[in-house]
């Protein structure tokens, strides 16, 4: 008993802030040097191949040269880590470098395809909405310095975020999905940045309700609980209602990206495996229904039970088949960047079939890296939520690595013949202003999340008195 109580009157000297906790800062900006060169090298090779007498596209000056592409991507990698260092210091050292790389990469291959499709250049414009998108990366982690300040707008938050799905109803269709809002020359798609603030809703919510959501309702079968209508109910409705606008807009990725991130983070609130099986039942009727009633989903659903159709047809070969032929022309180590011809998609080979040029030029061994990539990429956001100790943060970090899981399975299994084309865009690699800016301000919630879990908490010495 008296060494307890000397133990506990006793003061302790507080440790040093840090208290030994490695940041990990170096290892981060040497990660974002060698993403930044990869980057450049990948962009000389591209105008190498270009100028080559034995370069077949038609060529007339290079869109965006390589010292103006080394020094936005060189100068946007730099203020972003300098925003990580100075603002969340123990923040995961992978994060940033990878995005870097992928949106080095992403302009790589937008670039070689400018060079195949003179009139129509959008690297430059890539790289201004990559800017933007870092600029915002740094407002967030400047202004956000503790995350669990945005569970106080979580009604604010979905309520932004139907206004913003719903306004492109009323604009004209492009492709056939209302999904864009065209005005004085600009464009962008809202409900890129509606499910950063659905996810956020949905943390909130479910992180209040987790203790009703996982002991209450009545039981059906196995582990599988009705819960009662007072807590599923309003969040349901925020669902269907998000999901019924997407509908109408015949926007079928945004809501699959969004029936999947209801599933998933009601599975990590709940712990019950049990909506999982319910959410693919759910998914698998709801995209019969869909792909049977509606036009527009229902022809792309013919194209790709049968992507050779048009050929037999004597029509040619559609985007589907084209870009199935250019994963076949890449093999295994791919034709070399400049040298393959994905740029037969049409005008999709920048957005929805950039995955077809990285496969046809840089191999299988490229488009496993690539994948590779965002699978770390991911796996770093869901080992953030769980070192968390706020529900919050959990749910949010889970909800967030599971929009870009989720973004990539669908875009990917789209162009490669795996489930119906969806017209979304893959993360940081597909021209898309709004695409490339929304997925910034993911990396740096993930960033901020990551800080939050990584800093060193006080030790209990610290409060002895």
């Amino acid at each position: 008993m008296t060494a307890l109580t000397a133990k506990v009157t006793e003061p302790a000297p507080p440790p040093p802030p840090d208290s030994g906790a490695p940041r990990r800062r170096g290892i981060e900006l040497t990660l974002l040097a060698g993403a930044v060169l990869i980057s450049v090298l990948g962009h000389l090779y591209v105008d190498l191949a270009a100028n080559a007498p034995a370069a077949t596209p038609t060529r007339a000056a290079t869109p965006l040269p390589a010292t103006t592409y080394a020094a936005g991507l060189g100068g946007a990698a730099l203020l972003a880590h300098l925003a990580v260092r100075l603002r969340a210091p123990y923040a995961d050292p992978l994060l940033l470098p990878i995005a870097v790389l992928l949106n080095g990469l992403g302009l790589v291959l937008i670039q070689r395809l400018d060079l195949a499709t003179p009139g129509e250049p959008g690297a430059g414009d890539q790289l201004r909405w990559s800017a933007l998108g870092v600029v915002l990366f740094v407002l967030v982690l400047t202004l956000l310095r503790d995350h669990r300040v945005l569970q106080r707008y979580a009604y604010l938050a979905v309520t932004t975020a139907l206004a913003l799905m719903l306004v492109p109803v009323f604009f004209p269709a492009v492709n056939g999905a209302h999904i864009w809002i065209r005005f004085a020359g600009l464009s962008f798609q809202p409900g890129e940045f509606a499910k950063i603030l659905l996810a956020l809703f949905f943390a909130a919510y479910l992180a209040a309700n987790r203790t009703a959501l996982a002991l209450t309702g009545r039981r059906l079968f196995w582990k599988l609980r009705l819960l009662p209508g007072r807590v599923l109910g309003p969040i349901l409705a925020i669902w269907l209602l998000s999901v019924g606008v997407l509908v109408l807009e015949r926007d079928l990725g945004t809501s699959l990206l969004f029936f999947g991130l209801f599933v998933i983070m009601l599975f990590t609130a709940t712990g019950r495996i049990g909506w999982i099986a319910i959410g693919l039942v759910l998914a698998a009727l709801g995209a019969y229904a869909v792909g049977t009633f509606e036009p527009h989903v229902h022809s792309r659903v013919d194209d790709w039970l049968n992507p050779f159709a048009s050929i037999e047809r004597g029509d040619g070969p559609g985007q589907l088949a084209q870009s199935l032929f250019a994963f076949a022309a890449g093999g295994l180590l791919g034709a070399g960047l400049g040298h393959g011809h994905s740029f037969l998609i049409g005008f999709a080979a920048k957005s929805d079939f950039v995955l077809a040029t990285a496969g046809e030029e840089l191999g299988l061994v490229g488009l496993t890296a690539i994948l590779l990539l965002y699978g770390l990429l991911v796996s770093r956001g869901f080992r953030a939520g769980l070192a968390l100790r706020d529900p919050f943060g959990r749910l949010l970090a889970t909800g967030l690595a599971s929009i870009v899981a989720l973004q990539v399975f669908v875009i990917a299994g789209g162009v490669t013949g795996l489930i119906p084309l969806t017209g979304m865009a893959m993360p940081f690699l597909a021209q898309g202003g709004s695409s490339v800016v929304t997925n910034w301000i993911i990396v740096a919630l993930l960033v901020r999340l990551s800080d939050s879990a990584r800093r060193p908490r006080p030790e209990a010495g610290e409060f002895a008195t």
